[in-house]
């Protein structure tokens, strides 16, 4: 297992190298002037070269991405051009609605795809299996957002049992959950269509094996052979789903967050791309990257948990 740990964590710290080199380069190559946007077209030449020696642009790009990567190793995320203020606490303040919001989003999507996976590789070829089939491929062409206008249409404008947006905080954390139920559902829809295909799949792959014919011989019933013998085999390719969903969560809160009017970190993100606010948008972007590869490194050690015999693999 130490062998095992040390690969994956130097996998992880050479995935988040690659990823920072790739988003400052990103953001080097983007057209505007993050002077010229705070300063106005107005702005005189002094004035711009005097703004650009103030933020550091006038620095070459190495010098910078090293300033860069030695303050985040510090915990240190730069300062905001647009609200001159560290640009952590803008980040920190999002976070505590973006990351319940995917949360949400994942236990939901874990709820109904191994639900409706079992249900469908119990029932092979019958009407259940067929139903939940044809469902989810209905929910894997619908786009987030657009189930999330229809969330909005028919429980808010409709029904009126929920909010059609914004969110109160987390002083009352029901009304704080209340606030993300719609959003998490609109985000969970899809992502769960997608694993209770892989869960059905993975799980009839396993019923046909040898050892559950020979458990079924023995006289176990098909509940103890499912909790005894399929489950734990089925499980390796539905954690890697998950772990790739969540970072397709991440990524899909922050659209949904524009269309339930949430203030959460894609709100952010946008407001900083179109005020050229780079520190901004690097801290985010280089943050949800960290999140996504510590969530795979979390399902790697799972692997090594349902599996030990991949960590012999990979020693």
């Amino acid at each position: 297992m130490p062998g095992f740990l040390v690969k994956r964590a130097l996998t992880l710290l050479a995935t988040l190298l690659a990823t920072s080199v790739i988003v400052f380069l990103v953001l080097e190559i983007l057209p505007g002037d993050p002077a010229l946007l705070l300063l106005g077209t107005d702005a005189t030449d002094e004035q711009l070269v005097a703004l650009r020696s103030q933020l550091g642009l006038d620095r070459p790009a190495h010098i910078r991405y090293l300033a860069w990567i030695g303050g985040l190793l510090h915990g240190d995320f730069g300062i905001s051009y647009a609200y001159k203020t560290p640009v952590w606490p803008l980040i920190a303040e999002r976070l505590w609605l973006t990351y319940p919001l995917a949360l949400n989003a994942m236990t939901l999507t874990v709820l109904l795809a191994l639900s409706l996976g079992l249900f469908a590789a119990q029932r092979h070829n019958r009407l259940g299996d067929v139903l939940i089939m044809a469902l989810s491929q209905i929910g894997i062409s619908i786009p987030s957002f657009w189930f999330g206008i229809l969330l909005i249409l028919l429980f808010a404008v409709h029904l009126g049992w929920f909010a059609a947006g914004g969110f109160p905080g987390w002083a009352d954390p029901a009304a704080g959950f209340k606030a993300l139920v719609l959003p998490s559902l609109s985000l969970a829809v899809v992502q769960a269509a997608i694993l209770a295909r892989i869960t059905r799949s993975s799980v009839l792959e396993v019923l046909r094996e040898d050892f559950v014919r020979t458990a079924r011989a023995k006289g176990l019933s098909s509940g103890a052979v499912l909790r005894r013998h399929v489950l734990r085999n089925a499980l390796i390719p539905v954690i890697t789903v998950i772990g790739l969903q969540f970072g397709g969560l991440l990524a899909g809160a922050i659209v949904v967050e524009q269309v339930f009017s949430l203030p959460g970190l894609g709100r952010l993100v946008f407001q900083a791309i179109a005020n050229r606010d780079i520190e901004v948008v690097k801290a985010a972007v280089i943050l949800l990257a960290f999140t996504v590869v510590m969530v795979n490194f979390i399902v790697d050690l799972l692997y090594a948990v349902i599996d030990p015999r991949l960590q012999a693999r990979d020693v």
